[in-house]
């Protein structure tokens, strides 16, 4: 059986890889970006790390830094608008996932018009818009190199999953000295969103050798390293793997699928704000308790390759080792459950048929190894309160 998979046609990875922006634009022969970004990368002094070589290239540009958490389709209309009066010839995304979902929007509306919403699944969107160029400054999404972006339609407070080969960026830079600035709190959510994104991509259904490859590879580094990158700010060695693995997770997943996870932290973060690393680590442990039975030697091997569980052990053991690291992770990390993040119970158990509803409609949790009824999903975000 064959496998599609998408991935960007440039890549420059390393430290200090963003002052060969310039450079690469060159490769792909653009040079006139609008840059989408986020009012903290402008005041951090982030985003001067970009103009430096831009400016030095003598090439011409557009900052757009208004970007919002969790994008709105309003938002990406407000972009497009700022973007059409530039007149680029390709878009810059520099931030965490915010601003690289927004980006890929922009970029896309501005060349084939019309709404998000008219864009979201089962809609596939393969013919590009403008070029993008990605640049992660948090190690988590590896939005960099998947064909999805996610935008909230804040009418219906659905967070709409839009997905095609047209969403990929055409070239990326992985620089992860730009996370070395990182709180603990965002290292720990989007170093679990990275695991998220691995396991997910190593059990769906949808998997095939090439996006197994690299999962494996970003669970043995999580498995290494993101203990440590979380006590350990300024280690280098940890902060790169890190940083490596979103990417192979990204790939990982976009060629693959997620699966049950992110169907159910989708509704929790436009209903609630949760941050997305956040709410996946918030459902992971138990959702992953919840499969478990439906592809035990699949994720035996997820334990195998963190480093849990040895070759020697069944994968009844195995699996035993992995949902105790799992719940220790979140215990380490000091991952909240959505009671100890201030929702209030009333709300949330108000909501839990409609976030089951927009889950099961995503289409992640039909990827999943055990697919969930209605019922079994608002269980679980019951069980996930406390």
């Amino acid at each position: 059986m064959s496998a599609y998979i998408v991935q960007p046609r440039n890549m420059l990875m390393g430290g200090g890889a963003i002052k060969e922006t310039a450079e690469l634009l060159e490769k792909i022969d653009v040079r006139r970006p609008f840059i989408v970004t986020d009012q903290f990368m402008v005041e951090s002094g982030t985003v001067q790390k970009l103009l430096a070589p831009l400016d030095a290239a003598g090439l011409e540009y557009e900052i757009f830094s208004d970007t919002v958490p969790d994008p709105t389709a309003e938002s990406i209309n407000v972009g497009v608008e700022r973007l059409k009066e530039f007149k680029p010839d390709c878009v810059i995304a520099l931030g965490g996932g915010s601003p690289l979902d927004s980006a890929k929007a922009i970029a896309f509306l501005a060349v084939h018009g019309g709404q998000m919403s008219d864009y979201k699944v089962p809609v596939v969107s393969d013919i590009p818009g403008l070029p993008v160029i990605a640049i992660p400054t948090t190690a988590g999404t590896g939005s960099e190199v998947t064909r999805f972006t996610i935008i909230t339609d804040e009418k219906t407070n659905e967070k709409m999953l839009c997905a095609g080969a047209a969403f990929c960026p055409t070239a990326a830079i992985v620089d992860y000295e730009l996370t070395l600035t990182k709180p603990a709190r965002l290292t720990a959510d989007t170093g679990l969103d990275t695991l998220t994104h691995a396991i997910e991509a190593y059990v769906s259904k949808r998997h095939n050798p090439y996006s197994s490859g690299f999962a494996q590879l970003a669970m043995q580094a999580l498995g290494k390293y993101l203990r440590t990158v979380y006590r350990e700010p300024d280690n280098h060695e940890a902060r790169e793997a890190i940083m490596l693995a979103a990417t192979l997770a990204g790939a990982a997943f976009t060629n693959s699928s997620v699966c049950l996870v992110h169907g159910m932290s989708r509704p929790l973060g436009a209903f609630f704000h949760v941050p997305h690393g956040l709410s996946n680590a918030m459902l992971l442990p138990a959702v992953t308790a919840f499969s478990i039975s439906a592809a035990p030697e699949r994720y035996a091997d997820c334990a195998r390759f963190m480093g849990l569980a040895t070759a020697q052990d069944s994968d009844q053991v195995a699996n035993d080792k992995l949902l105790a690291e799992l719940a220790q992770l979140n215990v380490d990390l000091q991952v909240p459950t959505p009671k100890e993040y201030g929702i209030e119970k009333e709300q949330y158990f108000s909501v839990l048929s409609t976030m089951a509803e927009q889950a099961l409609a995503s289409g992640s949790p039909g990827n999943n190894p055990r697919v969930p009824t209605k019922e079994e999903i608002v269980e679980l975000y019951k069980e996930v309160w406390t």
